[in-house]
């Protein structure tokens, strides 16, 4: 099973991009590209998974499921 997250992207007055995954709260990241951007913005929502792992959390309480 795929998980969904929403992502709200904005670009702030120095033209960085920047990412919010709404359902995962304080995880955010930032980049120049899009390309960069979303490669980021995966490699954050990896991180932020494996450290509620390791902590016995559940992050996962809102996620969108696809198949």
């Amino acid at each position: 099973m795929t998980k969904k997250y929403t992502v709200l992207i904005e670009k702030d007055e120095e033209g960085w991009l920047i990412s919010e995954v709404m359902e995962l709260p304080g995880c955010h990241t930032q980049a120049k590209t899009m390309d960069q951007l979303l490669e980021r913005t995966k490699e954050a929502i990896q991180a932020y998974i494996s450290c509620c792992i390791i902590k016995g959390e559940d992050c996962e309480a809102n996620p969108q499921s696809s198949a």
